[in-house]
């Protein structure tokens, strides 16, 4: 170790921070398109802030995306699919949202997995339910699977390696641990800093939440202050061409800037 730096001092890496890198790795070779929007969630925000008000319950925003979300792709389940081999696809037919959350563990704050399944047929409160059970070291991934990300290299190479060649095989498998659809929310922290966030993806379809910040938009003929949300789309350019990737991203944008009727009483969509 150099001596000629100053003062330092060396950590030991949690293990969850040791497998994100291979996560990373798994998913690199991924085609991606990404789009970079401003949506509209005035209409949103003022919603949670009013229903925190009435009944001093928060309600989550990315709850809130993440239902969006789900009855976008359950209008279009293609955007959520996954190439087997050379000449197949697999279409699901429930939308399993994968969260990236932020959780308190013992005395560390930590970035965990969690997966919303059949998000399509749940109701905003049920998604909520779902997303604040309590945080596990283990998250949805196999014990067996998190070792092996460990193990040093070369062993880690050849195991992700294998994977690699197991999913092209049966796509399924990263599914079962991921979810079909993903949503990062991390920068939801930056609040009042406009700003995208672009990052690597393991689904078809992934949004990456950045921050909000008022700004001035025409609605209705007349300028007024709005509360923007930087939003990033990334598609699995594999999966997905630019024509319906658009068309997708328009209906998920008027998903979020609308408010759903009985959004957090017991009615379901149809």
């Amino acid at each position: 170790m150099n001596e000629k730096i100053g003062p330092y001092h060396v950590i030991d890496l949690p293990p969850e921070r040791r497998e994100i890198p291979n996560f990373l790795d798994l998913s690199w070779r991924k085609h991606c398109m990404y789009g970079l929007l401003e949506v509209d969630v005035t209409v949103a925000r003022r919603f949670i802030e009013a229903y925190k008000a009435q009944t001093g319950e928060t309600l989550s925003f990315t709850g809130y995306l993440a239902f969006c979300l789900a009855r976008a792709v359950d209008e279009n389940k293609v955007v959520q699919a996954c190439v087997k081999g050379r000449k197949q696809f697999v279409i699901f037919d429930d939308v399993n949202v994968g969260l990236i959350i932020e959780r308190k563990i013992g005395d560390r704050r930590v970035l965990k997995g969690h997966v919303i399944r059949a998000a399509n047929r749940k109701t905003y409160q049920e998604i909520r339910a779902q997303q604040s059970k309590p945080a596990t070291l283990e998250g949805g991934t196999p014990s067996w699977f998190r070792s092996a990300l460990l193990l040093p290299w070369p062993l880690s190479g050849w195991f992700k390696a294998l994977v690699r060649l197991a999913v092209k095989r049966d796509p399924t498998f990263p599914v079962s641990m991921a979810g079909t659809v993903g949503i990062s929310a991390v920068g939801m922290f930056g609040k009042g800093q406009g700003g995208w966030g672009l990052s690597p993806t393991m689904h078809s379809l992934d949004l990456v939440v950045g921050s909000t910040a008022w700004k001035p938009a025409v609605v209705d003929g007349r300028i007024e202050p709005r509360e923007m949300l930087n939003l990033t789309v990334v598609f699995d350019h594999d999966v997905l061409d630019g024509a319906p990737a658009a068309r997708f991203t328009r209906k998920l944008v008027e998903l979020i800037e609308r408010l759903w009727p009985g959004m957090v009483n017991n009615e379901r969509h149809s």
